[in-house]
């Protein structure tokens, strides 16, 4: 553990003190090169970006947390281990109280396009959420929303009472409660471990979003059925930078960024918007037993969710010790309403046609110089 733990000091002094100026930057990404997070906003950016730049500007991405886990990303950004760096905030809830009061708002989303884009506004607009990323170290430049999630399980959920005791993996917040709601155990485990637990028995269940089953994690393998109860969504941050990072750049590099952060941005959601079909497809034929929610199951979750948005204020005010939350959640669903209309007519198989839409309607009107201040 002294080794490891030394290793990292050093990697932190030696990048921290390595010149802005330098061309290559570290990037950090917790998934294996093949997801979706990482494949697209991540592995591809990189390319276009050392292009676009004429090599000024190159990052190393490091992946499946070869240079910081998901846990500690935030603190690894922090510290300079990193310049850029994707970060979920259920894993650190005390250090970002706000933005995980927007995850579990994100429990009643049911367009992840659309929360991805709203949550992207608000981290890049909102006063509050800026003041605490730049807390924390970093500065928010982009986020994600995962499909809507499902339930992905080895022992079948059919009705409410079919969940009772089961062992169900979740990514905490609302999540954890709508489970407890149903009899059911959340348990916390990083995404990683959920294809071991599953093969193993130590969970009978993960929620998840469906392109698990076959990009990167390969939940199909494990698996043995899919429910496909809408139960919202996940938010995180896709492009986190250092602080340094960001000050050393000029403007004009910082809007080269921007202008390729939307389109990685927009590249990851059409990826998940394209491959939700093509994994629930491939694990039928695979012979996974893919089904809808019985009406008792969709009813159950409708009033887990209302009685969740009447309570989520106070809640969150009693468990993470913050002020009354109610305008950032009404901003966040306020925005998703917005982004639902702007992307209404726009083809979301096409990733060029989703981040125009992005471009024109966020990104351009951000002003570089004023970001991360």
């Amino acid at each position: 553990m002294k080794t490891a733990i030394n290793i990292a000091a050093t990697t932190a002094l030696a990048l921290a003190a390595a010149p802005l100026a330098a061309e290559t930057y570290q990037a950090s990404n917790w998934m294996a090169p093949a997801h979706i997070l990482n494949e697209f906003p991540y592995q591809m950016f990189a390319t276009d970006i050392a292009t676009a730049s004429d090599g000024a500007i190159e990052f190393e991405v490091y992946s499946g947390g070869s240079l910081l886990p998901a846990a500690n990303t935030m603190q690894g950004i922090a510290d300079g281990v990193a310049h850029l760096g994707v970060v979920y905030p259920g894993y650190t809830p005390s250090e970002l109280p706000l933005s995980n009061v927007v995850n579990d708002a994100a429990f009643v989303s049911d367009d992840d396009i659309a929360a991805a884009f709203a949550w992207t506004e608000m981290g890049l607009t909102n006063e509050q959420l800026r003041a605490e990323w730049s807390k924390n170290g970093g500065i928010f430049l982009g986020g994600y929303s995962t499909p809507v999630y499902h339930f992905i399980c080895v022992k079948e959920i059919t009705s409410p009472e079919s969940a009772v005791g089961l062992k169900i993996r979740t990514a905490g917040g609302a999540q954890a409660s709508w489970v407890e709601a149903l009899g059911a155990v959340p348990v916390s485990v990083p995404i990683g471990d959920v294809y071991s637990g599953l093969e193993r028995g130590s969970i009978d269940c993960t929620m998840s979003d469906p392109t698990n089953l076959d990009k990167g994690n390969k939940f199909w393998e494990v698996a043995r059925s899919v429910n496909k109860l809408p139960m919202g969504v996940v938010v995180g941050a896709t492009y986190v930078a250092s602080k340094p990072f960001w000050a050393g750049l000029s403007t004009d590099q910082r809007k080269m960024l921007m202008d390729h952060m939307a389109t990685g941005i927009a590249r990851q959601q059409v990826a998940y918007h394209v491959g939700v079909q093509n994994a629930l497809q491939g694990s039928t034929e695979r012979g996974l037993t893919v089904s809808d929610p019985a009406p008792e199951l969709v009813t159950k979750l409708n009033e887990f969710q209302t009685d969740l948005m009447e309570k989520l204020p106070e809640q969150e005010m009693s468990e993470r010790q913050i002020d009354d939350p109610t305008a950032l959640i009404e901003q966040f669903l306020e925005l998703e309403a917005k982004w639902k209309g702007l992307l209404k007519d726009v083809d979301r198989t096409d990733p060029e046609a989703v981040a125009a839409i992005l471009r024109e309607n966020l990104y351009d009107k951000i002003d570089p110089d004023t970001l991360g201040e």
